[in-house]
């Protein structure tokens, strides 16, 4: 086989159809488009547009909000934290904070912060400095002998914010 006997599978690649080249053409005259109406015109119909009837955007009721400010927190489980002080990954000596657990390849990204969560058993006595803990998740590190500092979320920047118009 050479470069120049290489082609693609009978049917991979169809040529477009050449509207509004003749009668003889089967796309001739008005290209497919029918007479008249909204659909003929260049441009096309609005999209959304259902011919006058209400469209079910409209027709649908609105539900919920979707806060424009919201952060969003790494959950981190503390089966996850076990595994990692096993590993050698994490520490148990220094404090674990967002950094420590990026650091360790617990966390990809830094999002707002750290949000803990109680699945799984602790048996480190670990220091943690998280946004957020749950109440088992409190439970299990005073119970392994550890300590739980939580620490306030950095509010996200608006965009744009601080820049002059």
């Amino acid at each position: 086989m050479k470069l120049n006997e290489i082609s693609d599978n009978q049917g991979a690649r169809k040529e477009r159809t050449r509207v509004g080249r003749g009668i003889g053409s089967g796309k001739g005259k008005t290209a497919g488009r029918g007479h008249k109406g909204h659909g003929a015109r260049s441009g096309g119909p609005k999209l959304g547009f259902e011919g006058g009837q209400m469209p079910i955007y409209r027709r649908l009721p609105k539900r919920g909000f979707n806060k424009p400010n919201q952060l969003s927190f790494n959950e981190v489980n503390l089966a996850r934290l076990q595994a990692a002080v096993d590993a050698g990954k994490l520490d148990a000596k220094k404090p674990v904070d967002l950094a420590a657990l990026i650091a360790a390849g617990v966390l990809s990204k830094p999002l707002d912060g750290v949000r803990l969560l109680g699945q799984g058993e602790l048996k480190a006595k670990l220091n943690l400095h998280v946004n957020h803990a749950t109440k088992a998740a409190a439970a299990a590190i005073e119970k392994a002998g550890g300590k739980l500092t939580i620490i306030a979320a950095a509010a996200k920047k608006a965009e744009g914010e601080g820049k002059d118009a």
